[in-house]
């Protein structure tokens, strides 16, 4: 919907707290769920009116959804497993971005939230010239929490949104909380760019849970190809764009950051895309290394036969101040690029937009293994989740697995799973988030039901990279939702990823569900062993 040009900057922390909806589920051991909670509502930036300029791409007109909730991070406080901080983006755009980034706390373990819109990372949430946060869209929110308790949040913030690489200037924002995001102090920029042809893209920032000194913030810098194509879906689908990560950090706690720098060459026709740093325990094994997880796309180049899509890792035992030139290669990416599965249907052509180019990560804390999950087509029909592990530090890699469990079905459109998390509790409990459409209904496209699930390994017990040991699986939603009531950006979008936090023995899956009044809202619950 079109709102008017007026421009009223929404100042001042809500302090509304939702209250805890639906209830509890029957699941079997080990598995048990708390009551689903909404975190959010209604906007709290619904009267702002950040982009003025309403950019209309191709002659289709810039849309807004108001009281729309997307793309959806979380957070556990590793000194108080009480307080949980999300973020989201706010009112999101048909064509790029949102009116701003939004924050949550919560201080009771996810029972009720606070919302705090002022987050700096556009007009519409406080950003002004002065704090460095004046953008007229923001998205791609990202949270970390140091060990001392220390919040980050990063963004990407953009201006003259007209789809693709004309989306510019840009910026990539970092905001630090000493309060559990109670407020926000003014950002710090990473990478101010304002060329057409380029644009950052798809950032990630991650807490160093051995030194609370350490924050690493990664992201890729994609460049147009000469032939000048900056069309916006291609810019984000297309081999030929180059993209190699970029990466900042702070060796203060955030009281300064260093400036910006590559840390690895893709190469000629080639990029990275979904960058994400994790890092390893600190011990005698791994000495707390850091890992960056990313897709490669590789047009030309044939480097260890690694022409066309690949997840790959490279390391660093300096904390970021040096990395590998020569990248790990996990495994072969089979993309596994969801479409519409009422599309054979008359009427039904709208596609479904996720988290298909991104791969997630997570550390066992204990142990040091790592787990990569990403929507892989291997497994047949469409998409699935595929995982691999890694038990010596990233540099080699399991099989990959099919970790999902959705059942077979006489339609095959409906075994699609899609937009994974993973996280580790403290005893090597592995959980893996993901959507499907396992309850959809040939309706000739009127709807899309749609559910949430977590599948479990418990790697104290079994091997996480055998697909026998995930047989356990818990829904995390109530009930299907809707996903054609989502807000429409290249297709029906709850976001290019979810949040799943944990706070050492439970899991707080953190993701967007539509309801009858709202285009998408955030909710959350506990998942106990």
């Amino acid at each position: 919907m079109h709102r008017p040009r007026s421009k009223v900057v929404a100042l001042g922390t809500s302090l509304v707290v939702l209250a805890v909806v639906g209830s509890v589920p029957a699941t079997a051991d080990p598995s048990t769920t708390g009551p689903l909670v909404q975190v959010s509502g209604a906007s709290p930036i619904a009267d702002c009116e950040g982009d003025t300029g309403f950019r209309d791409v191709g002659g289709v007109p810039a849309v807004q959804f108001v009281n729309s909730e997307v793309e959806p991070h979380v957070m556990v406080d590793p000194s108080n497993p009480d307080i949980i901080i999300g973020a989201w983006q706010q009112d999101r755009w048909n064509n790029g971005g949102a009116e701003g980034n939004v924050s949550a706390t919560s201080l009771d373990g996810g029972a009720s939230w606070t919302i705090n819109p002022v987050t700096k990372s556009s007009n519409c949430t406080g950003g002004t010239p002065a704090n460095g946060g004046n953008f007229e869209r923001a998205s791609d929110p990202w949270v970390a929490i140091s060990p001392d308790g220390t919040a980050y949040l990063m963004s990407l913030s953009t201006d003259t949104v007209a789809g693709g690489f004309d989306t510019n200037p840009d910026d990539m924002l970092v905001a630090r909380s000493t309060d559990h995001g109670a407020t926000w102090e003014d950002p710090v920029s990473l990478n101010r760019d304002e060329s057409p042809n380029a644009f950052n893209d798809k950032n990630t920032i991650t807490a160093d849970p051995n030194d609370s000194d350490f924050v690493y913030a990664v992201w890729d810098l994609v460049v147009s190809p000469p032939s000048g194509n900056r069309n916006q879906q291609a810019f984000e689908n297309a081999a030929a764009f180059a993209g190699d990560p970029l990466f900042a950090r702070t060796t203060d706690g955030g009281e300064t950051w260093e400036p910006t720098r590559r840390i690895f060459r893709a190469g000629v026709v080639a990029q990275t895309i979904g960058n994400q740093i994790a890092v390893l325990p600190d011990n005698d094994e791994f000495d707390g290394e850091l890992l960056d997880v990313f897709t490669l796309i590789r047009g030309t180049r044939n480097d260890q036969g690694t022409r066309g899509f690949h997840i790959a890792v490279i390391r660093s035992s300096d904390h970021g101040a040096t990395w590998d030139t020569q990248e790990t290669i996990v495994d072969r990416f089979f993309r596994g690029v969801v479409i519409d599965p009422d599309a054979p249907l008359p009427g039904a052509v709208a596609a479904h937009r996720t988290g298909d180019i991104n791969p997630e990560v997570a550390v066992d804390r204990t142990t040091g293994a790592v787990y990569v999950v990403w929507q892989d087509s291997r497994f047949g029909p469409r998409s699935s989740i595929a995982l691999s592990q890694s038990l010596d530090g990233g540099l080699t890699w399991s099989a990959p697995i099919k970790v999902n469990q959705t059942p077979d079905l006489a339609n095959d459109l409906n075994e699609q799973a899609f937009t994974p998390m993973v996280h580790v509790l403290d005893d090597g409990t592995v959980a893996v988030s993901y959507y499907d459409f396992r309850s959809n209904t040939a309706d000739n496209g009127a709807t899309t039901p749609t559910e949430a699930f977590v599948a479990h390994c418990h790697a104290a017990s079994e091997d996480c990279s055998a697909a026998a040991s995930w047989g356990e699986e818990v829904a995390v939603t109530d009930a299907a939702f809707d996903s054609r009531r989502a807000p429409v950006a290249r297709g029906f979008f709850l976001g290019d990823y979810v949040g799943l936090g944990q706070n050492g023995t439970a899991f707080f899956p953190f993701f967007a569900v539509t309801t009858a009044t709202d285009p998408a809202n955030i909710v959350t619950r506990e998942v106990s062993h």
